[in-house]
């Protein structure tokens, strides 16, 4: 038997304590009309039959047992545990972002209230149109062009971690083709309901890989100096879609290198393997600029204490061409809580985001094409990391441990794998003259990120003999 909304409300009031307004309760939130629309935009991706959530949160029946954690959850917003896991900060730096799934300040209101007034269903006919689901196609950015399959690795239970290299898999590539995007997914035996951790990691093996293509001569033999290098593969990670004017090339007689791939057990016997998916521009495409992974980071004099929380680790890095950022992406370990990108230009000093940090569940943030960063060379780019090595921090399994540098879930990493590209002086003028025209900036607007987008003050000016005799006499007369 159902009971009414009245009575839940009361019994869930008086034991939360909570008091809501008059205003609040006469505003009722309904799961068809209010929530059900914000689960399925964020959620049900992965809170479904056959997703890699831990429950289902489709039907009223399904979601209404959870609303509690469902308020307490959302409500973490952009730290560990936070859901959907995107972990942007929302008081500093830049916003927007390409498959942003984060809430709203309304959305998590309206949960709330939902969940504090005894989540009542409201009317099935106010609720969306169902989502369908099809779980045979399992990649997000689209069916692939290409697809290399890594070779078959078998992990035991309860193993320790393990850290090397995979075998060596030729792409088959019998032309040079640019990418437009790259996705790799795991396939493995684990079951498709309940993995026996209520996490990502649970469901999977490959924690994370480091990877390259290289080009072998008819001997199967290196050419030094073909290498390129691709986006970091790590778990819960997105797919990466390139600058449209920045693919990298996938090049003829290539293959699929790694030798540093860290696995995890996952509580059980899994054998799994990675597919590496290529979507490839039209042929005939050529870059405009040329596209690198960042390596901004500290590997040195990493040093995280044990038993403290509130601990900083800094690195700088001084661009020496003009660069735009297409993705920020932390990369920490357990301790691990939240990292600030920061670009240092003349006497300006601008945060350009700050996002927090889960180890289960690594994410890349790539910024919408009118909001990348534009940095001009000479900018300092900053990044700040912060650990909380304390019993406070469910991912620490000993707080008492010392951390320094390595590749183990037992140490610490601490670099942002974020995908930039560099440009020429004219490319750099014409991406901030974009900038301007597609925004309508005006000379009293603040751009994040493009410290000199309104300053053409400072642009160079072509040099004649009249302009360089005014500039004299303007000095002259100072």
């Amino acid at each position: 038997m159902r009971i009414s909304s009245i009575v839940k409300t009361s019994l869930l009031l008086a034991f939360s304590g909570a008091v809501l307004s008059p205003v609040t309760l006469a505003q009722e939130v309904t799961f068809h009309k209010d929530i059900e629309p914000i689960l399925q935009r964020s959620c049900q991706t992965c809170h479904r039959e056959g997703g890699v959530a831990p429950m289902p949160l489709v039907t009223y029946e399904q979601v209404a047992p959870f609303a509690g954690l469902i308020e307490y959850k959302t409500g973490l917003r952009d730290r560990a545990g936070a859901m959907p896991p995107w972990y942007v900060e929302k008081n500093v730096g830049i916003q927007e972002f390409k498959n942003d799934p984060s809430l709203s300040d309304e959305e998590l209101a309206a949960i709330s209230t939902w969940a504090r007034t005894g989540a009542p269903e409201g009317n099935p006919a106010d609720a969306p149109a169902p989502l369908a689901f099809d779980d045979s196609v399992k990649w997000k950015l689209g069916e692939p062009d290409l697809v290399v399959s890594t070779e078959d690795f078998f992990m035991e239970g309860g193993r320790p971690d393990w850290w090397g290299e995979l075998q060596r898999v030729p792409t088959g590539m019998t032309e040079d083709r640019y990418v437009k995007s790259v996705e790799i997914v795991e396939v493995n035996d684990v079951p498709q309901a309940g993995s026996g951790r209520a996490t990502v990691g649970g469901r999977y093996i490959f924690h994370h890989m480091i990877w390259r293509t290289e080009v072998l001569d008819e001997d199967g033999r290196i050419i030094p100096g073909e290498a390129v290098s691709f986006p970091v593969h790590e778990v819960g990670r997105n797919g990466d879609v390139f600058d449209p004017d920045a693919g990298p090339l996938l090049k003829a007689n290539s293959a699929f290198f790694t030798d540093s791939v860290h696995m995890h057990s996952n509580g059980r016997d899994t054998t799994g393997h990675l597919e590496i998916g290529f979507t490839f521009h039209p042929k005939g495409y050529e870059p405009k600029y040329e596209s690198n992974i960042s390596t901004l980071g500290n590997g040195v004099d990493i040093s995280v204490e044990g038993n403290a929380k509130g601990q900083e680790l800094h690195a700088y890095q001084v661009l020496t061409e003009h660069t735009k950022v297409i993705t920020f992406e932390p990369h920490l370990h357990a301790p691990g809580e939240r990292m600030c990108l920061q670009a240092i230009w003349g006497f300006s000093v601008e945060t350009i985001s700050c996002v927090g940090y889960d180890h289960n569940w690594v994410r890349g943030y790539p910024f919408k094409d009118d909001y990348t960063p534009l940095l001009p060379k000479g900018t300092i780019l900053h990044i700040t990391g912060y650990f909380n090595n304390t019993d406070e921090n469910p991912n620490v399994p000993d707080p008492r441990n010392w951390q320094g540098s390595g590749n183990r879930s037992v140490t610490n990493m601490f670099i942002d794998l974020g995908i930039r590209v560099t440009m020429n002086d004219e490319q750099f003028m014409a991406e901030m003259e974009k900038r301007r025209q597609d925004r309508n900036l005006g000379p009293n607007d603040h751009v994040i990120g493009c410290p000199l987008c309104l300053a053409p003050v400072v642009w160079p000016i072509e040099e004649t003999s009249s302009t360089s005799q005014e500039l004299e006499d303007d000095v002259a007369g100072l």
